[in-house]
């Protein structure tokens, strides 16, 4: 019954914008409700007269700059006010509505209506209800009216009353963080996370948190992922979208076992509460029985068109065979691995669903996406396992996945794991061929090696053992590190705690690099990675002395890592940061303050270097 009363409202409402918007008197109105009215309730004469003020009351009016032009309710024994002429009690006062009448829904009507500068108008004016702005701007994100919900949205947290938004509001500041980040309008999104963190009610609060730690991790900047989870937890403690962002921020992490232990801790505290529906209960199951595996499920299952083809690929990828030999030889003292032609055809096949070509000028990019074609592509890779023979395709695979989910460490084992094997295969193969260089500019070399890097940088998160040897066996074959791999495996020693072998391919590095007199190399990460090791080590007169060496090469990475939550400019995030800049300082926080910071003393040490 409510359902229908809920149509028929809509109905009547719609009706009666529309005939506002052409004459905004309230005779016409009525006029049009005696006429055409009782058509939309159920030919309800009754219903749609007593309907018409209390909608009319609460329609923004554009002639009064989107005020309302409230009609005052009669008494029992006072002239009805739909204009009949009889009493109240005896006229509209007479009928029972089968269910409310919300007192917002004209304004969220007209929101849903209003366009452009007239649009613009009435979120300018300030005078629409909390709750229109919400629903109008849920209505338009969930009918792909992008610019419209963002719009409405905007509106909404601009002039909001904090302390009187509906608890609905959460999947509309977080609708509308996505839409700034989707959208490109990042220090708008930055700016509302900001007044959230500061004025807004506890549970928009732990929202904001959950996103900025969700940004954390899509920034590799774990630490501060860390600080903004703690915030979090310690706002909404009982949240069931905690359980799901700590597994992603240990996994992050490389803590696979403590990723599945406190999955389970999260499960037995939320059943016990008993405030989760059957499904979320059912995500938790699985997400403390595999957490990897169940957010590689849920990634996956978000992908929508390419969902299965995906699902098709990790298939692929579990049960393909061994590749075949591929053709290396030894020329001058250098390896050279030259395409044969069925690899070639094996290619050709690939490309032409596929269509996008690799940047030779780049390690690791296209000239265009390659997504865009991955409805063809995908299910053709598929269908012919085989194109995965040719090192050219495992190079364009590679790359695609590695750009797409190459930050995901739970989506190593099915995606990357079993192209990094492949490529091993490959180049143990060019490894048995002789003593020599694998240089860049050789042969197809730059196929095998661009492969190499994508399945590094793929893996680095989520199958670290297996990134680190692979790019020890690609340094092992490319003695000119073309591909700088070298601070990726300190990095990843680092994290191991294997100190000593950090600190031998640091020094190596920085020998090179002193013979060389290439001081604008970018190698803020090994100059680090030295001192580290070196105080882990406790060899402290050799760690200060790095350190200045450190801070002569760029004096702004100390400053970073010593600071507890730094925000970073515009000019610090930059994907190409340049020698002793301030973003190259920025990006060696990002990827090892975590190991600072757990390195018992290292910061306090640190500081007490900083400040002689």
């Amino acid at each position: 019954m409510l359902a229908v009363w809920v149509d028929q409202l809509l109905g009547f409402a719609s009706g009666a914008l529309a005939a506002i918007r052409r004459d905004e008197h309230y005779p016409y109105l009525v006029s049009w409700a005696r006429e055409t009215g009782p058509d939309r309730v159920g030919d309800n004469a009754a219903l749609a007269q007593a309907l018409a003020p209390e909608l009319w009351s609460q329609t923004p009016l554009e002639r009064l700059n989107f005020a309302c032009e409230s009609l005052a309710r009669p008494g029992r024994n006072e002239l009805c006010w739909c204009d009949s002429g009889r009493k109240m009690k005896r006229c509209c006062g007479a009928v029972e509505f089968p269910g409310p009448v919300p007192p917002h829904l004209m304004w969220m009507l007209s929101l849903r209506e209003w366009k452009g500068a007239t649009l613009k108008a009435a979120l300018a004016s300030g005078q629409a209800p909390a709750q229109a702005l919400l629903e109008a701007g849920l209505i338009a994100a969930e009918s792909g009216q992008r610019g419209r919900a963002q719009q409405i949205l905007e509106s909404l947290f601009e002039n909001a009353d904090w302390e009187r938004l509906p608890e609905q509001a959460e999947p509309a500041f977080e609708i509308l963080l996505d839409l700034f980040q989707e959208r490109g309008f990042y220090r708008k999104r930055e700016a509302l996370l900001d007044e959230v963190l500061e004025r807004g009610p506890l549970f928009l609060r732990g929202a904001a948190l959950e996103q900025l730690c969700l940004t954390h991790l899509d920034n590799d900047d774990l630490d501060s992922a860390r600080l903004a989870f703690v915030r979090a937890q310690q706002a909404l403690p009982d949240s069931p979208t905690l359980a799901y962002i700590e597994a992603m921020l240990l996994l992050h992490e490389g803590n696979e076992e403590e990723a599945i232990e406190r999955s389970r801790f999260w499960l037995r505290r939320l059943t016990r509460q008993g405030d989760l529906d059957s499904e979320q209960l059912e995500f938790l199951a699985d997400l403390a029985d595999d957490p990897g595996a169940t957010l590689a499920e849920q990634l996956l299952s978000a992908e929508e068109d390419l969902g299965d083809s995906l699902v098709g690929l990790q298939t692929l990828l579990a049960e393909l065979p061994p590749p075949p030999p591929l053709h290396a030889e030894w020329q001058d003292g250098q390896l050279v691995y030259r395409s044969s032609e069925r690899e070639d055809a094996l290619h050709d096949a690939f490309m032409e669903g596929f269509q996008v070509e690799i940047d030779l000028d780049s390690p690791m990019g296209f000239l265009g996406d390659p997504w865009v074609n991955a409805g063809q592509w995908l299910p053709g890779l598929c269908a012919n396992p085989e194109q995965l023979d040719s090192p050219a395709v495992l190079q364009c695979v590679s790359l695609a996945l590695t750009g797409r989910f190459g930050r995901l460490p739970w989506m190593a084992p099915s995606l990357f794991e079993p192209l990094a094997e492949r490529l091993e295969r490959w180049l143990l193969q060019v490894r048995q061929v002789g003593d020599g260089n694998f240089a860049w500019d050789e042969g197809d070399n730059a196929q095998l090696l661009r492969a190499g890097l994508s399945l590094v940088l793929g893996m680095e998160r989520g199958a670290r053992q297996q990134s680190r040897e692979l790019a020890e066996l690609l340094l092992s074959l490319d003695e000119n590190d073309s591909l700088g791999l070298r601070e990726l495996v300190l990095d990843q020693l680092l994290r191991e705690g294997r100190d000593d072998e950090a600190l031998e391919i640091s020094c190596k590095a920085l020998d090179a690099e002193d013979n060389d007199k290439e001081e604008d190399e970018p190698l803020l990460g090994m100059y680090m990675g030295q001192v580290l090791a070196l105080y882990r080590l406790g060899k402290l007169e050799e760690a200060a002395q790095a350190l200045e060496r450190a801070q002569r090469h760029n004096g702004h990475a100390a400053t970073l890592l010593l600071s507890e939550n730094p925000r970073p400019s515009p000019g610090m995030t930059r994907p190409t940061a340049n020698p002793g800049s301030i973003a190259e300082a920025w990006q060696y926080r990002t990827m090892m303050r975590d190991q600072w910071r757990s390195t018992p003393g290292a910061l306090q040490w640190l500081d007490q270097q900083a400040k002689a």
